[in-house]
């Protein structure tokens, strides 16, 4: 059995100030690349194992301790009491912004659980594997795909502010979910200079950076329902766009830019001068992604030369199914 998932832009947290009694709440997209996948088989005893060659040894390490992390709870949770020889076929970076740890996880589960012939849909399995405790867009996003709208959490669920890997595997409620235009493309650029951030630098930066001013939440709110979604349904990229710059600005993604290293912003902007209409910051980054009209790929060119090697790109779409599993 052999799945594949998508990867996820996070464009923003919604309410990080928590007055109206909810906090988070969540914007972003599932894409088509970079991707994940691997493949479970039935075994006599339990093993691990990479396909692709000369990865870094962190980068195993911090799968495996991700997969079985995920298996052992599973196996736990369901009474899963067979052996199987796990291959991962295709990775992504870690704490890179887009997602990785989510689809790591629900990809392991799904796979034990689709095999014992269990039909869970993603947002149980990621109470059972500890996902979602924040941002609901990858779990949303793994079994629907396309634009999500998340709702956050009640502050009788969660009372701190904190990232998923630090909070309460409580899903949040979809409030929607959009097909992204199939004319528009993405750009994923990460700077060569940026900063990883995960663990203790996570719950810290959300203690330190929250709440946000009320007056800023508010503001952040309107543009995404009266102007980021609408704009999006009409497939208005100029609208939309514009919607993704006023919001870097602002909120939570402000304190993002701030924590990266001045490289990034210059990035940001050079996207822009170079004609890319949209351009944010996918979670804590350091991925950078832009939005462009796919039939104007000059702007793609005049992006690539004034980066050069400053940054690595990787170029993708919005992806308006979730992941798929193969027998």
């Amino acid at each position: 059995m052999y799945i594949e998932t998508p990867s996820r832009i996070h464009i923003a947290l919604i309410d990080l100030n928590g007055s109206y009694g909810r906090v988070d709440g969540g914007i972003g997209l599932t894409i088509e690349k970079p991707g994940y996948s691997m493949t479970l088989a039935e075994s006599d005893r339990n093993s691990l194992d990479f396909a692709e060659k000369n990865l870094p040894q962190g980068v195993i390490d911090e799968y495996t301790l991700k997969i079985n992390r995920a298996a052992d709870k599973v196996r736990e949770h369901f009474g899963i009491s067979d052996a199987f020889a796990f291959t991962v076929n295709k990775t992504y970076p870690s704490h890179s912004g887009l997602g990785s740890g989510t689809q790591i996880a629900l990809a392991t589960a799904k796979l034990m659980t689709e095999h014992a012939g269990l039909h869970i849909p993603s947002v149980e399995l990621a109470k059972v594997v500890g996902r979602a405790g924040t941002s609901g867009i990858g779990t949303h996003g793994f079994d629907l795909g396309g634009f999500i709208v998340d709702g956050g959490h009640s502050k009788k669920q969660k009372k701190d502010f904190m990232p998923s890997s630090a909070s309460e595997p409580v899903p949040p409620v979809l409030i929607g979910r959009y097909d992204f235009p199939e004319e528009w493309g993405i750009a994923l650029v990460r700077p060569k200079i940026g900063t990883y951030f995960c663990g203790r630098e996570e719950i810290n930066i959300f203690q330190t950076c929250c709440p946000l001013p009320k007056d800023e939440v508010k503001l952040l709110s309107h543009i995404i329902f009266m102007n980021l979604v609408p704009f999006l349904i009409e497939h208005d990229l100029e609208g939309f766009s514009a919607c993704i710059n006023r919001i870097q600005e602002i909120a939570f993604n402000k304190c993002e830019f701030q924590l990266q290293p001045p490289e990034v912003t210059q990035t940001m902007n050079t996207m822009k001068e170079c004609g890319i209409p949209g351009v944010g910051l996918s979670s804590l980054g350091p991925t950078l992604f832009g939005v462009y009209d796919l039939h104007d790929s000059s702007v793609i060119k005049e992006m690539e030369e004034a980066l050069g090697d400053t940054a690595d790109i990787l170029l993708t779409k919005g992806q308006n199914h979730g992941a798929v599993i193969y027998p």
